[in-house]
């Protein structure tokens, strides 16, 4: 579970309604190239560098695939590839969001991690941005703060969720577990109903934590 306070919850209602660019769309292109792999191997040691061989591959599957294949295939291997730690634990911090480089490099991080991995992931697949939120939740079994991901295929159909507690994705209404708050993207970020999603959207300067994590992503961190 993630390790959301109160201070960070606060955060996320003023996240930025606007996302950056970023280079990952084109990430089987600009990211993986011969220098990238000597950084990760620099960054994180030797036996890393098979690990993001391997999302390369997984990136340019997906790329071939329909968007159900794209949404396991990116589950999977999140779910598979990074272990989940706190991240007083894995940062010695109260609060971290890690970049997917991070993430993949350090194999770990906690719930909002992975999902930033697979939203990011999905994207460099070619899946549309519009169609995918993070999403604020709370774990009703053990009463928890958490984040997801979710996927719309329009905006009237019921979410698909990506989770790292289970693996498989199911349909919004079938994850009773799971108390919708509010979800965002890089269009911008929405309180939740809990069979949908609002259209309120609120706005404020407070962009701090997103914005680092925009250009540490954007800086090949």
């Amino acid at each position: 579970m993630a390790s959301l306070s109160k201070h960070t919850y606060r955060r996320w209602l003023i996240l930025p309604v606007v996302f950056s660019a970023m280079c990952i769309a084109n990430i089987a292109n600009e990211l993986f190239t011969p220098d990238f792999f000597n950084v990760v191997e620099q960054r994180y040691g030797a036996k890393r560098v098979d690990d993001f061989n391997d999302w390369r591959d997984t990136i340019n599957e997906g790329m071939q695939l329909s968007v159900t294949d794209k949404l396991y295939l990116a589950n999977q291997f999140a779910n598979r590839r990074i272990r989940f730690t706190s991240d007083s634990e894995h940062w010695n911090k109260s609060d971290y969001w890690a970049t997917p480089i991070e993430s993949l490099g350090t194999k770990g991080g906690d719930c909002e991690d992975f999902a930033i991995f697979k939203y990011f992931t999905l994207k460099a697949m070619g899946v549309d941005e519009s169609k995918m939120r993070l999403m604020y939740v709370r774990a009703l079994l053990i009463n928890e703060p958490h984040m997801v991901l979710i996927y719309l295929e329009t905006p009237g159909a019921m979410p698909l969720v990506l989770d790292n507690l289970k693996t498989r994705i199911l349909p919004a209404n079938q994850r009773r577990d799971l108390k919708p708050i509010y979800s965002f993207n890089g269009q911008g970020l929405w309180l939740a109903k809990a069979q949908g999603l609002g259209s309120s959207k609120p706005s404020s300067a407070g962009t701090k934590t997103w914005t680092d994590l925009v250009n540490r992503i954007e800086n090949g961190e």
